[in-house]
């Protein structure tokens, strides 16, 4: 019978003890750390624009051209991308109306790209491209554009 106590008061032992180093470590994991509450609060983004303020994206999709050979090629490749347009609620109407004339900036600059050229830029470096000829486009034509940037949303070439 003494064995049994003390083999009973040992398992409630080894229990509380557990149980205690396990409210002990989220005791600790759950204090916040000094000086991190204010950094997050920092970093947060600020609240999404609501209104005629709030962005909207506007789809260009199947933007296809064949690029331009390289020297000694024969080989025909084509470029496929869809674009992303990113406008204002206020202006989402005027940009949807514009749709036709990015296409065409877009198919022109895009189809003079060489296939070695296309192959080794970045999408980074379309979405810059295509950026600038809408501009200078835009300028060119004394228009305000309904929006702020292109962004490139999938990008193939074959």
């Amino acid at each position: 019978m003494n064995t049994k106590v003390k083999l009973i008061g040992g398992f409630l032992l080894v229990a509380l003890l557990a149980a205690g180093a396990a409210g002990g470590a989220m005791w600790y994991l759950a204090k916040p750390v000094a000086g991190h509450a204010e950094v997050a609060d920092a970093k947060a983004p600020p609240p999404p624009a609501t209104g005629k303020k709030a962005r909207k994206f506007v789809t260009l999709d199947k933007v296809i051209v064949m690029l331009r050979h390289g020297p000694g090629e024969t080989d025909t490749h084509y470029l496929s991308a869809d674009l992303v347009i990113s406008t204002t609620e206020e202006n989402e109407k005027t940009a949807k109306a514009h749709l036709p004339l990015m296409r065409s900036i877009a198919v022109s600059t895009l189809s003079s790209f060489s296939t070695d050229k296309a192959q080794a830029m970045t999408v980074e470096q379309y979405a810059a491209e295509i950026n600038k000829a809408f501009n200078l486009s835009y300028e060119r034509e004394q228009m305000e554009k309904p929006f702020s940037e292109v962004m490139v949303g999938k990008l193939i070439i074959e």
